[in-house]
C-alpha cells in the first residue's frame, strides 16, 4: 500500500526518518534509524549498537549497519538506485539543517532536485487505522491504565505531594509491564487543577478539593491515555455542578463516535453541552486526539475538523473546564471506532469519587 502511495505521489522512493513511522513499517524499535523505500525494495540503516536488535526485529527490509548518520546513508543509497529520480521526505520531521546536510552528501547533479518535500504524509494515513493486533495492544495498555487508577485511589490523601502520587503511578506502571509513561504524568490538585497540563509538582494535596490525574503508559510500543478527576472531602455545589456538566459532555461525545462521523461533530457533541451549561468559555482545548504508537496522532477531534472517523481509529474524548484560581475538571477515555459506534477502552469509574 505504501508503494502505491509513493507511485501516486510521482516519486521513485521515500526517505523515512520519523522513528514511529520506521517502527510501524519495519518493526525496528531502536533510537537511531532511517528507512529507505523504493518501488521494489527497502533498506533500514542503523548503527552498530543495534546490529543484533535490528537482525531480530526488522521485517520486510534489508538491514545495513553504518558508522555515520543513518539518514545520510539512506539518502545516498536511494540516489544510487537504478531509475532514481525523486525521493520524498516528510518536511514535518525534517529540519532545514538536516535537509541541507542530506543534499550536501548527494552528487552535485542531484542536490537541487532529488529530495522532494511531501505535500501530504504517506505513512501517517496508514497508521490512522489500527488492525486487530494493534487494537489488542492499545486495549491492553488502556486496561493497565485503569488498574493503575484503582491503585492510586488508595494512595490519595491530604498532605501527600503530587510528585509522590506521580512516582507511585510510574512505579506501578513498570510493575504492570509498561515500557515507560507515554507523557509526563499530570497530577494537579486544588487550585492547580485549573491547569489543563498541570504536571505533578511538590505541592501537597489539600484537605478538601479536586485532584486531576492524567497519565498513560507505553506497552509494546503503543500508548494509553486517560484522565479522571476525584474529590477529597465533600465537593462544593459549584464543583459538583461543573463535574456533572463535564461528565454529560464527555458521555455525549463518546456516544457520538462512529465510523463516518466527522471529528468536528464529535467535538460539538461535547461543546454543546458545556455551552448550554454556560461553561463554554471554560473549555479551552479540543475534545480529543488520535492515539497509537505516539500519544498525539491524527485525527484531531476539534471544532470544525472535517476528518471522518474510520473503523479502527482510536481517539481520546476529554472535555474539561478550568477556572484559574479556583478549580478545574477533566474526564478522558480512549475510544476505538467501530461501525456501530465507539468502544470505550478505559472503563474505569467516571461518577464523581469522593475520598
Amino acid at each position: 500500500m505504501l508503494r502505491r502511495r509513493i507511485t501516486k505521489a510521482g516519486l521513485s522512493s521515500l526517505l523515512v526518518t520519523h522513528l514511529s513511522d520506521v517502527r510501524y513499517l519495519s518493526g525496528f524499535t531502536g533510537s537511531s534509524a532511517a528507512l529507505a523505500v523504493t518501488r521494489r525494495s527497502a533498506r533500514l540503516f542503523t548503527d552498530g549498537r543495534y546490529k543484533t536488535q535490528a537482525a531480530a526485529q526488522v521485517i520486510g527490509a534489508q538491514v545495513e549497519i553504518v558508522t555515520g548518520p543513518p539518514a545520510i546513508a539512506a539518502v545516498q543509497w536511494l540516489a544510487a538506485q537504478p531509475g532514481a529520480e525523486f525521493a520524498g521526505f516528510d518536511p514535518a520531521h525534517t529540519t532545514v539543517a538536516e535537509l541541507a546536510r542530506f543534499r550536501a552528501e548527494l552528487p552535485s547533479k542531484l542536490r537541487r532536485t532529488f529530495l522532494t518535500a511531501l505535500t501530504a504524509p504517506l505513512v501517517e494515513p496508514l497508521r490512522l487505522v489500527k488492525d486487530e493486533d494493534e487494537l489488542k495492544l492499545v486495549s491492553r495498555a488502556a486496561l493497565i491504565g485503569c488498574e493503575l487508577f484503582e491503585h492510586i485511589l488508595t494512595m490519595i490523601r491530604p498532605g501527600i505531594r503530587e510528585v509522590e502520587l506521580a512516582a507511585e503511578l510510574e512505579h506501578e506502571a513498570r510493575v504492570h509491564g509498561a515500557e515507560g509513561m507515554s507523557f509526563e504524568t499530570i497530577v494537579a490538585s486544588g487550585e492547580r487543577s485549573a491547569m489543563p497540563h498541570g504536571k505533578a509538582s511538590t505541592a501537597q494535596v489539600p484537605r478538601r478539593g479536586l485532584v486531576t490525574l492524567d497519565f498513560g503508559i507505553i506497552r509494546e510500543g503503543y500508548c494509553s491515555d486517560m484522565t479522571r478527576t476525584v474529590c477529597l472531602g465533600k465537593p462544593k455545589a459549584e464543583e459538583r455542578t461543573a463535574y456533572e456538566a463535564v461528565l454529560e459532555a464527555q458521555e455525549a461525545a463518546v456516544a457520538a463516535v462512529a465510523a463516518g462521523v466527522s471529528c468536528g461533530e464529535v467535538d460539538e457533541a461535547a461543546r454543546s453541552i458545556l455551552r448550554r451549561a454556560g461553561m463554554a468559555d471554560a473549555f479551552s482545548h479540543s475534545t480529543g486526539h488520535g492515539v497509537g504508537l505516539e500519544i498525539h496522532e491524527s485525527p484531531r477531534v476539534g471544532a470544525g475538523q472535517k476528518t471522518r472517523l474510520q473503523t479502527g481509529m482510536v481517539v481520546t474524548i476529554e472535555p474539561g473546564v478550568y477556572w484559574p484560581g479556583k478549580f478545574g475538571i477533566r474526564i478522558e477515555d480512549m475510544v476505538a471506532v467501530t461501525q456501530s459506534g465507539g468502544q470505550v477502552l478505559t472503563p474505569a469509574p467516571k461518577a464523581l469519587i469522593e475520598l
